[in-house]
C-alpha cells in the first residue's frame, strides 16, 4: 500500500511562510493520497449471512440481500427458511425437522448432521453427509452426491418468482442442466437402498409451504409446475413407452423461449420431458451426434451452447416434427428423422453431453 512520511523543515527567514507552504502541500498530498477499492467496499458482516441457534421461526432472505455471498444455516430446529437471492456457498449442519427453500448456489451445498428436513434447492454441486431423512425438490448441474445417509428423497425442482431466473443467470446456472435424480451414493450398503424418487404427483407446497411472515409474502412465489423456471423433467423414473424424441435448438435470440414453447406445446398433448441439456458442441461433436445432418448444423455451433430436449410417449417422433414444422418454421431445429432412428439420437447425444459435463 506504500508508506507516507512527513519531512521536518527547519524554519528559517520567511518561517511562517514556510510553514503555511508546508500545510498547502500537506494539504495537497492528503487530497491527492490515493484511495483502494479495499478501503471502499462495503464491510460484510457474517452475522447477516447466518442464520444460527434457532427454534419454531420463519426466518429468510429477500432478493438481492445475500447477492453472491457465502451463507451458513446451522442448529436450527422446526424453523421455516427462505434464502430468496443467488449466493456462493451454502452449508447446513445439525438442522432438525425444518423446511428450506435456497435460491440459486453457485458453487456447492452441503448438508449435514440434518433429519427430518424437506427442502427446495438448486446449486452447481449437492452433497450430503451424515443426513437422515431429508426430501429434497432439487436442481444440480452436476451429479447429487449422498454419503453416510439414509432414506432420502428426490424429486424436480418447481418453483418460480419474478427475480429467479435472472438469479439462475447470476449464478452460472443454466434451467436445462439439471441431473436432480442421478444421485451417487459414496457410501452404499449391499440389500439397502439408501436413497429413492419422491411421487411424481408429489407438490412442493406440501413439503415447503409459502412463507407466511408479511415480509416474506412480498415475494411473489408460485409453485405451480406450470410456472416453474424449471422445466420439470421425468429424469431416471420409468418410461412410460419405448418411443422417444430428441430436439436440439441452437443458440440466438430466443433459444430458451423456443424450447419453453416447445416443451409446452408437447406436455399440453400427454409426451413427458424425460431430460433437458445445454451444452456447447464442436464441429466434430455435431458429426457424432447429428450423423448425416451434421453438415446443416455445424455453422450454427459457433453461436453458443445447444438446448436440447427428449419427449417420450408413443407417437413422440411425428408429433414433434409436427410441432416444429408448424411453430418453428423459420428456426433452424434438428430433430430425429424416425422412431428407428430416434433412440440412437438420444443415446448420441446425452453420451457425449455427459462426456462434456464430466458425469
Amino acid at each position: 500500500m506504500g508508506c507516507f512520511f512527513s519531512r521536518r523543515r527547519k524554519p528559517a527567514q520567511g518561517g511562517q511562510q514556510q510553514l503555511q507552504g508546508a500545510g498547502q502541500d500537506a494539504a495537497a498530498g492528503e487530497q491527492k493520497a490515493p484511495q483502494y477499492s479495499w478501503d471502499l467496499r462495503a464491510k460484510i458482516d457474517p452475522k447477516d449471512y447466518t442464520f444460527s441457534g434457532l427454534k419454531n421461526e420463519t426466518v429468510g432472505r429477500l432478493p438481492g440481500k445475500v447477492a453472491g455471498q457465502q451463507f451458513v444455516i446451522q442448529d436450527c430446529e422446526d424453523c421455516k427458511i427462505y434464502i430468496f437471492d443467488h449466493s456462493a456457498t451454502i452449508t447446513i449442519d445439525d438442522c432438525v425437522n425444518c423446511q428450506i427453500f435456497l435460491g440459486p448456489i453457485k458453487g456447492s451445498v452441503f448438508f449435514r448432521d440434518c433429519k427430518d428436513c424437506k427442502c427446495v434447492v438448486a446449486c452447481q454441486q449437492f452433497r450430503t453427509r451424515d443426513c437422515r431423512k431429508l426430501e429434497v425438490f432439487l436442481c444440480c448441474a452436476t451429479q447429487p452426491i449422498i454419503e453416510s445417509s439414509t432414506g432420502m428423497k428426490f424429486g424436480c425442482f418447481q418453483y418460480y418468482y419474478p427475480e429467479l431466473a435472472l438469479q439462475f443467470k447470476d449464478a452460472g446456472l443454466s434451467i436445462f442442466n439439471n441431473t436432480w435424480s442421478n444421485i451417487h451414493d459414496f457410501t452404499p450398503v449391499s440389500g439397502e437402498n439408501n436413497w429413492g424418487l419422491l411421487p411424481e404427483t408429489a407438490a412442493v407446497q406440501d413439503y415447503v409451504p409459502l412463507p407466511s411472515s408479511e415480509e416474506l409474502k412480498a415475494v411473489r412465489v408460485s409453485t405451480d409446475a406450470a410456472k416453474s423456471i424449471i422445466p420439470i423433467t421425468r429424469g431416471q423414473r420409468q418410461k412410460n413407452s419405448d418411443e422417444s424424441c430428441l430436439a436440439v435448438f441452437f443458440a440466438g435470440d430466443y433459444t430458451t423461449a423456443n424450447a419453453r414453447k416447445l416443451i409446452d406445446e408437447m406436455t399440453s398433448k400427454g409426451f413427458q420431458l424425460v431430460q433437458t441439456k445445454e451444452v456447447l458442441m464442436k464441429a466434430e461433436d455435431a458429426h457424432r451426434v447429428f450423423q448425416q445432418s451434421a453438415l446443416e448444423f455445424i455453422p450454427l455451433l459457433e453461436k453458443g451452447p445447444v438446448v436440447a430436449l427428449e419427449f417420450n410417449g408413443d407417437g413422440a417422433v411425428e408429433q414433434c416434427q409436427s410441432t416444429i414444422n408448424e411453430v418453428f418454421s423459420g428456426t433452424k431445429v434438428f430433430v430425429s428423422e424416425s422412431k428407428a432412428s430416434a433412440s440412437q439420437d438420444v443415446d448420441n447425444f446425452y453420451n457425449f453431453a455427459d462426456v462434456q459435463m464430466g458425469l
